[in-house]
Order: C-alpha cells, then structure tokens, then sequence
C-alpha cells in the first residue's frame, strides 16, 4: 500500500477515536439525569435539557446499545460508561417492556408513564439491538432473557407467514392499526423496519446461536435480496403492502450505504461462505446506487422522489455517519480507491460541517444548525457506531482487504 494511502488511514482512525471519545462523553454530560437515574430525551443546540419533554423507546435503546458497545469497544478505557448502560438497561426494562402483553412501548411521558403504547417493529429491533449488545457487556443471562422474549413478540405477532418478512405496527393488544409511525400512505411493510430487523437479529445472534433465530435471519435477508433491493437500480424500496408490492418510488441515499454494509455484515455473522459471496457483489452495487447522492464536497444528499422529481438536498447526520462506514466496507471488498475517497470525503465533509467544536455532537443536520442535538430521533447510535466501525476496520496495521 502507498505510504500516502496508509498514513491517511492511520490519521482517519486516530480521529474517529477521538471522536468517538467526544460522542460518549457528551451524552454522560449533557443528557445522563443522575438524580433521577435516568437520560434527558430532549436537548436543544445549547445543550439545555428539557426535563419534562417525552421519552421514546427507540433512543433509550440506542443509548443503551452505544454505552454497551463502547464498554464492549475498550473496556478499560471506557469502564465508567458500564454504568450508564446499566442505567439506561433499568430504564427500558422498567418502563417500555409490555409485562403484560409482550413487546415495548414506542414513547412514555418523562415519568415513564406509558404514552403511545403502540406495538411498532421498528422500536422493538432497536430494544433487541440494544439489549443483546448490552448482554455481551454485563454477562447477565436475565439481559438476554429479556432481548429473546422481545424476539419471540415480534415472530409471535408481527412475522408474515403466508408472505414472510414483518407487518410494520400494530395495537398494544397486537391488533391491527392505522398507527403507521415508519410507513407511508399506509403500507403495511417498510424497507426502513426490515433494515433495523436485520441488524437486531445478527446481533442478537451474535449471542444466541438459536436455529430459529437462524433462519429468521437468513429469511430477512432473503426479503431483501428478493424484495427490497430494487435488481434494476440497487436502490432499495421503501415502502410495500403485505404481498410485498411496492407502495413508493422513492431513493433513500443513506439507507442504501447504511444497507450496503449490514447486509453483508449479517452473511458473515451467519458464517454461511455461499451466502457472503452471493451478497458481495450487491453490496457494492447498492454502494455504487448511494454514491448517486454525493456531492463534491462529500455529502450526500437525503433522498429522491423518482414520481415527482422533488429532491431532499438535506445533509443529514446520520447519512454522512453511514457514508463513512459503506463507502470503506466497499473499498474492503473490492480495492478500488474511489470507495476509500469517499469514506475520507465524507469524514472531512463531517468534520468542517457537522461536529460542532463549541458545544459537542454533531449537528442533526449541516443545513439546520439550530435543531435539538438530542431529541427522539437524534442519538448517539449512528456517529458513535460510525467511529467504532471505521477504526475497527482499520486498526490493523497491515490493512487487509477482506
């Protein structure tokens, strides 16, 4: 490898260490409510919480997977953040778990009175996310009691076994509902579920070696190898009925590279060498459909509206967190330096546009500097992942191509 190339790789991940440094201890500062013992679900540009603002699901379970995986990611370094991950496992457990009727809320009040007691897929992958991940910290057989009794809700109520694949939301009592909150124009199945899915399972599986749970897995990659991914573009299909239909035409630049990456990362956690092999190649297709979306300056823009023509130029970032980690899985798989450039544009493009070096985080958006830094969708999954990905990857000093 050039002496250029390597020194650039070292830099990259000596910074995204840092970063990730930053991330963690910015939510520990700014959003950890320790008398309460509990997190702030709102915090504006400023950094002022508000105390009494909404709790949703899907970010108490990603804070509790970014404290596990960043105890898991050095535990010596980062000992002091277990704690924080046994706070927000407390959290999840004692309020968004539906002791009675299986699976977890999607939003209490700032008590931990349950709000929208709706039973969406999407807040239940993120709980089995965090909780498995969790459970590989703590070492706590009750944690992944907890992750598997969420698992078996959702294949119990949710999975499709006429069609396959997951119905995206339904009542607290799992019946059904018009209670869309990841859907559009009522589509009974979303790529956006599925994706999360996805993740939850292979990480869940990680830990579990359960044969069900297994072909779960290889099912939910087969909804995306068969459905999902659009075979004449790479992009994926956002929204679908029950018969897997599609409902939209939209691009979504960011899930694709998100995708790009986790799809082969759940073939290899599978283990299964036909399977890796056979999804190689789409991954680096979906890669090439995402760079679509990329500016010169090493932004991606949000999404297309292919019916109407209509264009989100918003940079996003979650997308540009996504970016870095698809574009280098790409490089990994193929060699071709374009995809390392990308992966490097769109750190710098974060760097000078989206981390505020003043207050901490990165900005929810490089266009909208005056949005909340922490809300129910903004969290530290996404860029904190972002930093633990990239320097995973690269943190061998031979920088091997896979």
């Amino acid at each position: 490898m050039e002496t250029h190339i390597l020194i650039g790789l070292k830099r990259y991940a000596k910074e995204v260490r840092q970063e990730l440094d930053n991330i963690l201890a910015y939510w520990l500062r700014n959003t950890y409510d320790e008398k309460n013992a509990t997190f702030h679900h709102k915090v504006n540009k400023d950094n002022h919480a508000d105390a009494l603002a909404n709790k949703g699901c899907v970010l108490g379970s990603r804070i509790l997977w970014t404290y596990s995986a960043g105890y898991n990611f050095d535990k010596e370094a980062y000992s002091k953040y277990l704690p924080l991950a046994d706070v927000a496992y407390q959290n999840l457990t004692n309020y968004f778990i539906d002791k009675d009727l299986g699976g977890v809320y999607w939003t209490t009040d700032s008590k931990g009175n349950p709000l929208d007691s709706s039973k969406q897929l999407y807040a239940h992958s993120f709980a089995v996310y965090g909780l498995s991940e969790y459970f590989k910290a703590s070492k706590r057989q009750e944690v992944l009691g907890d992750a598997i009794g969420v698992y078996r809700a959702m294949e119990q109520y949710a999975f499709d076994k006429e069609n396959l694949g997951y119905i995206d939301a339904f009542s607290r009592d799992w019946k059904p509902t018009e209670k869309l909150h990841l859907s559009h124009d009522g589509a009974k199945k979303t790529m956006n579920t599925h994706l999360h899915i996805l993740e939850a399972y292979t990480n869940l599986y990680r830990v579990w070696k359960d044969e069900g749970l297994k072909k779960q897995l290889k099912n939910v990659i087969d909804n995306f190898l068969q459905h999902i991914i659009d075979p004449s573009s790479y992009h994926l299909i956002l929204f679908f009925d029950e018969k897997w239909q599609p409902t939209s035409q939209m691009d979504s630049y960011g899930h694709d590279i998100e995708c790009s990456w986790l799809l082969l990362e759940a073939a290899e956690v599978l283990g299964e060498k036909d399977l890796i092999e056979k999804v190689k190649p789409i991954c680096v297709q979906m890669a090439l459909a995402a760079a679509m979306g990329l500016e010169k300056d090493g932004s991606m823009r949000y999404e297309l509206d292919r019916k109407t023509g209509h264009r989100n130029e918003d940079k996003s970032w979650w997308v540009q967190a996504e970016a870095m980690v698809g574009f280098l899985n790409a490089w990994q798989i193929t060699g071709a330096k374009h995809f390392l450039d990308k992966s490097l544009d769109s750190w710098e493009f974060t760097k000078k546009h989206l981390i505020d070096a003043k207050n901490g985080e990165w900005y929810m958006s490089a266009d909208n500097k005056n949005s909340d830094k922490v809300n129910l969708w903004k969290c530290p999954y996404h860029n904190g992942r972002a930093c633990m990905e990239v320097f995973h990857r690269l943190k061998d000093k031979h920088y091997k191509l896979r």
